[in-house]
C-alpha cells in the first residue's frame, strides 16, 4: 500500500478513534480531572489537530487513483447530497441533541422539522455526504476519508443515544420514542420550506464550489456548466 495511503489511514483512525474515545470512555476522568471547561478545550486542541493531519494526508495522497463510476456515480452522488444538506441545515433548529439549555424541553415537545425524519438529522447529513463520495470511486484517499466520516457520524449517533439516555433519562427516553435513528426520507416533503429552502441553497452553493475548492465540477453544475 501507498505510503501517503497509509499515512491517511492512521489520520483518519487518530480523528474518529480520539473523537469516540474523548466523547464515552474517557469523557467522566477527563472532566473530572480538568473541569468542563479544560475538557472542552482539550476536545478541541485534539480534534482541530487530528483533523489537520487528516487535511495534511489527505492533500498528499494521490488526487485520482481509482477508474470512477462515470455518470452514474455523479448521478448517485448529486441526488444523495441534497438530502444530506436538507438535513444538516434543519439539524440547527431545535436540537436536542445539541448542548443547550432547552435541550430537554426540546426532547419532550413534539419533532419538527427534519426531526420527523430521524432523531440524528446532523449525523446522517454527514453520512449521506459521505456516501455520496464513495459512490463516485474516484480515489482512494476520497474512499477511506469519506468512510471514516461516515464511520464517526452514524457509529457515533448510536453512541450519543446511549451518552443522551444516561445524561437526560426520561425525556431522552421520550424523544427517542417519538423520532427514529434511521432517516425516514420519503417524508422529507413534510419537513417545512425553511430546512428545504436552505439545504437546497447550501446543496447548489456547496456543489458550485467544489469546482474552486477541488478543481472537480460537482452537482448539478457538472452538467449544466
Amino acid at each position: 500500500m501507498d505510503g501517503a495511503i497509509v499515512t491517511l489511514v492512521a489520520a483518519n483512525a487518530a480523528f474518529v478513534g480520539t473523537h469516540f474515545a474523548m466523547s464515552h470512555p474517557l469523557r467522566a476522568a477527563m472532566v473530572k480531572a480538568l473541569g468542563a471547561g479544560g475538557f472542552s478545550a482539550a476536545y478541541s486542541v485534539v480534534s482541530f489537530a487530528t483533523l489537520g493531519w487528516v487535511y495534511v494526508a489527505f492533500k498528499a495522497a494521490p488526487p485520482a487513483d481509482l477508474g470512477g463510476s462515470g455518470d452514474f456515480g455523479w448521478i448517485i452522488a448529486t441526488v444523495l447530497t441534497w438530502p444530506a444538506m436538507v438535513l444538516l441545515a434543519g439539524s440547527l433548529i431545535g436540537n436536542p441533541a445539541l448542548p443547550t439549555p432547552m435541550a430537554e424541553a426540546q426532547a419532550r415537545s413534539q419533532p419538527k422539522g427534519v426531526f420527523k425524519l430521524t432523531r440524528h438529522p446532523m449525523m446522517w447529513g454527514i453520512g449521506l455526504w459521505a456516501l455520496s463520495h464513495m459512490a463516485l470511486l474516484w480515489s482512494t484517499r476520497t474512499m477511506v476519508t469519506a468512510l471514516a466520516m461516515g464511520i464517526l457520524a452514524l457509529v457515533g449517533a448510536k453512541l450519543q443515544d446511549g451518552k443522551k439516555e444516561a445524561l437526560m433519562g426520561e425525556a431522552w427516553a421520550e424523544w427517542e420514542r417519538k423520532t427514529s435513528y434511521w432517516p425516514q426520507l420519503h417524508k422529507l416533503p413534510v419537513v417545512g420550506a425553511v430546512p428545504l429552502v436552505a439545504g437546497t441553497v447550501l446543496w447548489l452553493a456547496g456543489s458550485w464550489l467544489h469546482l474552486w475548492q477541488a478543481g472537480i465540477p460537482a452537482g448539478v453544475w457538472k452538467w449544466l456548466g
